[in-house]
């Protein structure tokens, strides 16, 4: 079983031999020793350019040098983007191999590489490839960071247990300055909270520097104490409210926010149960305010939403830009008192693995095999540069698409509150309420009005025409009348528009699809007469009287009701009328059916029916079956005269 070791208590024998390591391959270390820094290229004659120091008496001793394995094997490194070696460094090198065969002055003529060449240069480029800066850009930043020591343990802690701003070379340092005890330990600050579930603790990760003290106390006495943990849970608190629909998903806020509040009793119940789980956690935050300040880290799992508990409201004991706080680098479950001590132990306790340096960097280069082939950048047409040019943006350009991307899509999808409070902080550079939407967008629709009549939504559209006061004389493009929104305004007969199809000229309210969206504009051209031309350039029908359109819908329901009682009528003497119809026969049958096809004024059964049916209504099996024969008689008897018929 491996050994675990603690983030904050580590072995100073470890941290002695520990190094940085990263993904990428990195050189051996035995020859990154043996390279050295070279003095700058001679200018002598009588000196070599590639194996830099190395100057000659005579053309003989140069020419000897240029066959040798040394010149070769930094000829071969350098072709491949490596720094070439000093003579000794190469002895060395050469020493090392395990099946070397000749030193490195050879006298061989012929211009084949000796087998120590060879097999030097293989070993460097199976080992050695330093990345490119494609690679080296695809590299993601994984949430351990790992160290190395010799020969072949590699330990890995999390990146988010140090500052933020700490540069990668600084890891290690920052990993062995942690080990310091002190004065009262270190304190982290735990708090999860999902689907009504909260759990939160301050824990203790190191011990104070004090109990060095009394440790070494204790090792005086005869009888030894049992070593106190590292770390230890001070306080702890879990609670539940019911604030989520079961297996439903998101919060009632949420749900509130994107299709519009609801009225049901559970809606009402789990409102309630945000709002406490919300006092709840404040009042816990500051019972906990003193032991919150002398925390070093805070940890935090929630939602976009859930994060607003714990920051900006009054007298809020957690900043929002607080240095200390942090999520969560791993996925975690429900918020429960365990989840909270499982997610402490894998923060505090070092990841530990034993690979060899070989086992290493085969490792590596299977990652790197792993990671995506940067996309070769396409060559701009020549003939038109000036249109690639300019589809290229700026970041003002692509920061303002983006807001009016947001804006619609909110718009569109009825989400009140955060359309609210993005109106207010961008509202005005976007130009205001009446603002053209922009062709690039590919909407075909000219004002934010429109977008929210034709998606429907009513609460979005009262809040555009009653508190920012948007034109809804504003007309519709004509590219962007929709074939699908005519044909389903037309189908709805109870709530077709009344000024649909007159002209061809349309507006935000020739768009609405339903009858509420209508009655918003309906109700403010009532309340607001004065602040646009309702009923002639607006194309509303007409103001909202609601003693009207309750004695309206009345008149319907009445109608409705009439029409129910008239169509049990007609099958109460229907169900009469075949009760007291004798027994006939398939001939008797026959006659009935063809004089009541014959004549248009014929009582009919509701919702109308063929003839064959109204032939055999009422009737019993046995009857049935002989009508049926006496069809089928007849039919084949027309069949046979046509075909004599076609034959003479």
């Amino acid at each position: 079983m491996a050994q675990r070791y603690h983030v904050f208590s580590l072995p100073p024998e470890l941290l002695e031999t520990l190094t940085p390591r990263n993904l990428i391959n990195r050189p051996p270390s035995e020859v990154s020793t043996l390279v050295q820094t070279v003095p700058p290229v001679s200018d002598n004659a009588r000196a070599c350019n590639v194996c830099h120091g190395a100057t000659f008496a005579d053309v003989t001793e140069q020419r000897s040098h240029f066959r040798s394995d040394w010149h070769r094997y930094n000829v071969k490194i350098r072709l491949r983007g490596g720094s070439p070696v000093t003579e000794p460094a190469f002895a060395q090198l050469v020493e090392g191999l395990e099946d070397s065969l000749s030193g490195s002055a050879s006298s061989d003529e012929s211009s084949d590489d000796s087998d120590a060449v060879k097999a030097l240069v293989s070993r460097i480029k199976r080992t050695s490839r330093s990345p490119s800066p494609s690679e080296e850009r695809q590299t993601p930043l994984t949430a351990v960071t790992w160290f190395h020591s010799h020969p072949s343990t590699q330990i890995g802690v999390y990146r988010m247990l140090f500052p933020i701003d700490t540069p990668a070379p600084s890891y290690l340092a920052e990993l062995k300055s942690i080990q310091e005890r002190v004065e009262g330990g270190r304190k982290w600050a735990m708090f999860m909270v999902a689907g009504g579930h909260f759990a939160g603790a301050i824990v203790e990760v190191s011990r104070p520097a004090e109990d060095k003290d009394s440790t070494i106390s204790a090792k005086a006495k005869k009888k030894p104490q049992k070593p106190k943990p590292e770390t230890s849970i001070l306080k702890h608190k879990t609670f539940h409210r019911y604030t989520t629909r079961r297996k439903q998903g998101g919060s009632q806020s949420v749900n509130d926010n994107s299709k519009g509040a609801a009225i049901s009793a559970g809606a009402m119940l789990r409102r309630y149960g945000e709002q406490a789980l919300r006092d709840d956690i404040r009042n816990l935050l500051l019972d906990w305010a003193d032991d919150i300040q002398d925390c070093e880290r805070i940890w935090l799992r929630a939602s976009v939403s859930n994060r607003r508990i714990f920051f900006d409201y009054e007298n809020c004991v957690i900043n929002k830009g607080d240095d200390r706080l942090r999520t969560f680098p791993f996925p975690t479950r429900r918020p429960t008192q365990s989840e909270l001590v499982r997610c402490l132990l894998e923060l505090t306790q070092v990841k530990t693995s034993h690979l060899t340096e070989e086992a290493l960097r085969a490792q590596d280069e299977v990652f790197l095999a792993s990671l995506p082939k940067p996309k070769a950048t396409p060559s701009a047409a020549p003939a038109a540069p000036e249109k690639a040019k300019s589809q290229r943006l700026t970041k003002e350009e692509e920061a303002y698409r983006e807001k009016w991307s947001r804006l619609l899509d909110m718009i569109s999808k009825g989400r009140s509150e955060p359309l609210k409070f993005f109106w207010e902080r961008e509202g005005a550079s976007l130009g205001g309420v009446d603002a053209l939407i922009p062709e690039w967008t590919g909407d075909r629709r000219a004002s934010l009005l429109q977008v929210a009549v034709q998606s429907g939504q009513e609460d979005v559209t009262r809040w555009l025409l009653y508190d920012l006061h948007a034109d809804p004389t504003i007309v519709v493009p004509s590219s962007g009348i929709h074939q699908e929104d005519k044909a389903a305004n037309e189908s709805d007969a109870s709530n077709a528009s009344p000024l649909q199809g007159a002209g061809s000229r349309r507006t935000a309210y020739d768009l609405a699809r339903t009858r509420a969206v209508r009655d918003v504009f309906r109700q403010c051209a009532g309340d607001h007469p004065d602040w646009w031309d309702w009923f002639g350039m607006a194309r509303v029908p007409s103001a909202y009287n609601k003693d009207k359109e309750e004695a309206k819908d009345e008149k319907k329901k009445q109608r409705k009701k009439g029409l129910k009682e008239k169509m049990r009528e007609r099958e109460a003497r229907e169900r009469e009328r075949e009760d007291q119809q004798p027994g006939i026969d398939g001939e008797q049958v026959e006659v009935k059916s063809e004089s009541r096809s014959q004549d248009p004024m014929a009582p009919r059964k509701l919702g109308g029916s063929s003839g064959a049916v109204d032939g055999v209504v009422g009737l019993t099996v046995e009857l049935r079956a002989k009508v049926e024969r006496e069809r089928r008689a007849r039919a084949a008897e027309a069949r046979l005269k046509n075909l004599t018929g076609a034959r003479q």
